[in-house]
């Protein structure tokens, strides 16, 4: 016979932003049940941001090593030895994984168990021989690669994203289908360890992003021969002695492009199989399950935060839902997920990331904007570095209001923290142009593009006559 739980809130999945919703009710005392058929700690941690910004730093290592002779430094020829980098990236995730673990868990006062969750009614979910009728609950179970319907694919290996950390040889040829954010940032860092690389999108890379600072990115990708052919259309897939070969349409007619490995990076989606969302009376579709401005879905009981609520796909956003599910869960507080305010990066080498509006988004929203700019090139900590590629990107009303901040270049996804805030507060540019930063710092690029809203009224006559008055008096 079933046990039967009765708690405040049940949680379904404990990834980043389950694991914050448990966490956090269980320290304001309140009765939780946390469901996980998987992992703790998500994609996040075992398969996502933790692997690859891991791999990421280790490809870095590799590339600063070989580029020091400006600053005076000759290394030697750098040896890889990708065994060892991949030992590095599983002992990253073993390091972080007790914070996520169901013992911590367990600690904080959370009923953790460990089964496939699927509803049974509207207020029932059946989890690993419990029934749990929970007052509340939140869907938090992620999502998983997408895979493209292309011909052939299934017939032949390929990694995603749950897979690839798990090489440990480096491949030969790299073919990563996918530019975006996860597609472009592995195929920089296996380029890094070894690899030859090729990216087939048939877009454009980083499509979401701002042309002018997606550009800078790209050009330093053609800078280390990493080959992205955008606007492709693949045919089929195909075995290749061995080897995967990608048949794309030419102009021409057929090209064929072979790797020793395939990627598959063309993004993700929601995770819902196998939790009887129909029974609950939840509305759900390809994208996700469809949710309000509270993040509640069609069954006022049920919450859905991050991935599978079909919204932004990053920790950070999920973290972001997690809050407003407790201030409106247990405090009845009035809450509205705003989208604008989350930031995004992607962590190529430059790093590019943003926050608010973009140019092409304001123009859309308002009569008129004003748009700022400062290079890293005039820098001077970026001088001393040897890293001057890339600017900030400022968008503000006429008036001055802050709307949105793209930064590309080192330490790009740091430099965004204060530009999320003013975005968030709704700040004026004249705040970020008063402070007073440290020197010398990259930071300094972003006051410069602040001071720059200011430089039209230099030319203003009135101004102008307004200090030579002032002058006569000494």
């Amino acid at each position: 016979m079933a046990e039967i739980l009765k708690p405040d809130i049940c949680v379904i999945g404990a990834g980043s932003g389950g694991l914050s919703v448990a966490a956090a009710a269980a320290a304001f005392g309140v009765p939780v049940v946390l469901v996980e058929k998987g992992r703790m700690g998500g994609d996040c941690l075992n398969t996502g941001c933790v692997p690859s910004k891991s791999l990421i730093a280790a490809a870095r290592r590799a590339r600063v090593s070989r580029s020091s002779a400006a600053f005076g430094i000759h290394a030697s020829d750098v040896s890889i030895g990708f065994e060892a980098v991949h030992d590095h990236v599983h002992r990253v995730i073993a390091e972080i994984a007790p914070v996520d673990s169901a013992e911590r868990f367990t600690g904080l006062g959370v009923r953790v168990i460990k089964a496939e969750a699927r509803f049974s009614a509207a207020d029932t979910v059946i989890a690993g021989g419990h029934e749990i009728k929970a007052r509340r609950f939140v869907i938090a179970t992620g999502s998983t690669p997408s895979i493209p319907p292309i011909p052939g694919l299934d017939a032949v290996p390929y990694l995603t994203n749950e897979t690839v950390f798990d090489l440990r040889q480096c491949p030969r040829h790299l073919l990563v289908i996918g530019g975006g954010p996860i597609g472009l940032e592995l195929a920089q860092a296996f380029r890094r360890l070894g690899s030859e690389v090729t990216v087939l999108e048939a877009a454009l890379p980083l499509a979401k992003d701002d042309p002018e600072c997606t550009a800078v990115v790209l050009d330093q990708l053609a800078r280390e021969r990493i080959a992205v052919r955008a606007g492709v259309k693949i045919l089929r897939i195909e075995h290749a002695a061995g080897d995967v070969r990608a048949v794309l349409a030419g102009p021409a007619g057929e090209e064929a492009i072979e790797g020793s490995h395939l990627l598959v990076a063309t993004g993700r989606r929601p995770s819902v199989t196998g939790l009887d969302l129909e029974k609950a009376g939840i509305i759900h579709d390809s994208r996700g399950i469809a949710v309000d401005k509270r993040m509640r879905s069609s069954n006022r009981r049920v919450y859905a935060i991050g991935d599978v609520a079909g919204g932004l796909q990053f920790t950070h956003a999920a973290n972001y839902h997690a809050g407003l599910v407790i201030r409106h869960a247990l405090f009845r507080l009035p809450v509205s997920v705003n989208d604008d305010i989350v930031p995004r990066v992607t962590f190529t080498d430059p790093e590019l990331a943003h926050v608010g509006l973009t140019e092409m988004q304001a123009r859309q929203r308002y009569k008129s904007i004003r748009v700022l700019r400062a290079a890293f090139h005039d820098n001077d900590r970026a001088t001393t570095e040897r890293e001057r590629h890339g600017h900030v990107k400022i968008v503000t009303t006429k008036g001055g209001r802050i709307l949105g901040a793209s930064i590309v270049g080192a330490e790009a996804g740091e430099l965004i923290a204060p530009w999320s805030l003013a975005v968030t507060g709704g700040m004026n540019i004249r705040s970020m142009a008063g402070i007073v930063l440290p020197y010398p710092t990259r930071a300094e690029a972003g006051r410069r593009a602040a001071i720059d809203f200011f430089a039209p009224s230099l030319r203003n006559p009135w101004l102008r006559r307004t200090v030579a008055f002032l002058r006569k008096f000494g």
